[in-house]
């Protein structure tokens, strides 16, 4: 596996790995249970919005998730504003760490009031998109070999592309960032030159999460949870 890029919520490294497996760890990322507000009781609302758009903009806020969370977690939060202006996540008041304390929940104005009780419970991707970790996608990997003057008009476009002598040919990376490939395809159809694509077998992968859970741990969670669903098939097929 090789790093290409690290951020605090998101990683995208480079690895050979099979796209149907890929494709099974993307998919399982909706398994990893996190935290998020799942009862919401509302005793005043005067903003503009219903009572069930506010109810619904709360489970979106990203709250973190400890490694002591289970099923039977219970958090209570409560919501007291009066100020005129944007009410933001910041003003959940709780045991629940808001994330991004800056997400606007509805507008008040003047002598308007909003007073709320919310219930955090843990939950998975699968069962409603407020419980999602973060995304997972990948792309793949191409070399493509042509002559050495479309090689300068793509150097031209993409100055940071990868490019390597190869006899008289030139070989060009397509990490599938840049959409190099389709670049190629086009300068070298309208000029009536030949070119090779390869489909190499290493893919980018990019791990991106949400803020409830560190973005490693989101993925090896999703590798765990696909690890114990296939122990279990192989179980009963035994």
């Amino acid at each position: 596996m090789e790093l290409i890029n690290k951020k605090e919520n998101q990683i995208i490294f480079k690895t050979k790995i099979e796209e149907s497996l890929a494709n099974a760890i993307r998919r399982y990322i909706c398994e990893v249970p996190v935290l998020a507000i799942d009862e919401v009781e509302i005793s005043k609302n005067n903003s503009p919005l219903y009572d069930e758009t506010i109810a619904h903009r709360l489970g979106l806020i990203p709250l973190k998730t400890e490694k002591s969370m289970n099923d039977k977690t219970e958090i209570k939060l409560k919501l007291n504003a009066k100020k005129e202006g944007f009410v933001k996540s910041g003003e959940l008041k709780g045991d629940a760490e808001i994330i991004y304390d800056k997400i606007p929940i509805t507008y008040l104005d003047k002598d308007q009031e909003l007073s709320l009780n919310a219930i955090a419970k843990i939950g998975k991707g699968s069962e409603h998109s407020k419980y999602n970790p973060g995304i997972m996608f990948y792309r793949n990997i191409f070399e493509i070999a042509v002559d050495k003057n479309i090689a300068e008009e793509v150097k031209q476009i993409f100055p940071d592309a990868q490019i390597k002598e190869k006899g008289d040919k030139r070989i060009i990376l397509d990490d599938g960032e840049k959409e190099i490939t389709d670049f190629v395809e086009g300068i070298s159809n309208s000029k009536g030159k030949k070119y090779e694509i390869s489909l190499l077998d290493d893919v980018v992968v990019n791990l991106e999460s949400f803020g409830q859970i560190d973005v490693k741990d989101m993925f090896k969670k999703a590798i765990d949870v696909l690890q114990k669903d296939l122990a279990e098939v192989d179980k009963k097929l035994k």
